[in-house]
Formats: C-alpha cells, structure tokens, sequence
C-alpha cells in the first residue's frame, strides 16, 4: 500500500511517502507559516524521487488540527483535492495523536500529555497511552483550555509546544509531529480501513470561532 503523508497543522511543513509502512521520502521544510508556497512543490518532488504519480498513491492521510489554523486548513484543502482528482480514501489524523506519537519515536514516552499552543491564553490538549501495536491511543478527549484548567489536567509527561505555558522548563517541548509520524497513524487506520472520502476530509480546529478575526473572538 503506498501512502502519502502531509503534515501543515504545526508552522513547519513535511511530507512523507510510505509503500507498505516503509518510508521512501520524507522531506521537511522549516520556514514558518510558509505551507502554501511549499507543500505542493514538495508533493512533487515526493513523487519525482519515488518515480510516482498521484493516481499511484493507495490512500492520503493528512494532520487534520487542531493546530495552526492556515495550516489545518492548508492541509485538508490539498488533501481533498488530491482524493477527488484521484479517487483516493483519505485518513485525517489527530494533530495532537501524532504529537504524542513523535514522542514515542523520538524519545520512546510511553504515556504523554499533548499540548499545543493554542494562542489567546489557552492550550490545545488530550492524553495517549501507548499501545502493543506501538500506536499512541487517545485517553479521553482533545479539549481547548485555558491555562489553569490544563494545569489542573495533566496526567502524564507534558509534550508540545504547549508544554512550557503550563510548567517552565518543560522537558519535551520541542517535540514536534512530523508526516513521518502521520503516515505511521495514517497506515495504521488505513489496514482497519478507518478512513473517508474526500467530501469527508475535513479540518477540526475545536475552537468553533477559529474563522473569525481576532478582534471578532470573544464577543
């Protein structure tokens, strides 16, 4: 199976290529807030070094938020576009499960607290617990909270960006998901076959203003 993997959600951009969960591309570009000048130059040059097309690809899993809200909805758009052209399912993924699952790759945590600056005094946030198949499991729900009510929250390792807003000098913050670890998510639904369709493909911010202006939030 040959999956493509896109990655926006955070302010950096990546993209991997995975055929039967090995990874033949992966690339990642640092320039923050830069998604749409680079991601699909980076699909192609995806698809130029594995000798790919589009229509090649068996399914698309994508970081479908909460995160950056350009970036979430950077991602589901190219996404959605790549499945209709191509009549592909596609597989969104937690933004915060594949946060957790980069700490288990990079620093091999096992029970992780995700947290992701949400902007505005408050945090994105939700809890994993590794499981036999080596997949962060979710412990409950992806909440958006303010400072001290995340605080109050915390069960396990803080991780993310959002780490050091609710404990200083936290350990992990700079863990950062990749679309390594998307496509590591993505195969793993895409085997139970927990995918959608294009029109289903859709971004999740759980802020329900995130739309809006700034100066419009709140009121």
């Amino acid at each position: 199976m040959k999956l493509l993997a896109l990655e926006t959600a955070n302010e950096q951009c990546s993209v991997a290529i995975t055929d039967d969960t090995n990874v033949v591309f992966h690339v990642i570009n640092h320039q923050a807030k830069m998604q749409t000048q680079t991601l699909l130059p980076m699909i192609e040059q995806g698809m130029q070094s594995c000798s790919l097309q589009s229509h090649d690809m068996d399914v698309i899993a994508f970081s479908r938020g909460p995160g950056s809200f350009s970036g979430v909805r950077i991602n589901a758009a190219v996404a959605q576009a790549l499945a209709w052209a191509n009549d592909l399912p596609v597989v969104p993924v937690s933004t915060l499960q594949a946060l957790a699952q980069a700490a288990y790759r990079t620093h091999g945590l096992t029970e992780v607290t995700a947290v992701l600056d949400a902007k505005m005094k408050e945090v994105y946030i939700a809890h994993f617990i590794l499981d036999t198949d080596h997949v962060m499991q979710p412990v409950g729900e992806e909440q958006l909270l303010n400072y001290e009510d995340a605080q109050a929250n915390i069960k396990f390792t803080l991780i993310g960006s959002g780490a050091s807003l609710l404990k200083p000098f936290a350990t992990f913050n700079g863990i950062v998901a990749t679309a390594e670890d998307i496509a590591y998510l993505g195969n793993y639904y895409a085997t139970k076959k927990a995918w959608v369709d294009a029109e289903h493909a859709l971004p999740v911010y759980l802020r329900d203003n995130a739309w809006k202006k700034i100066a419009e939030q709140g009121k």
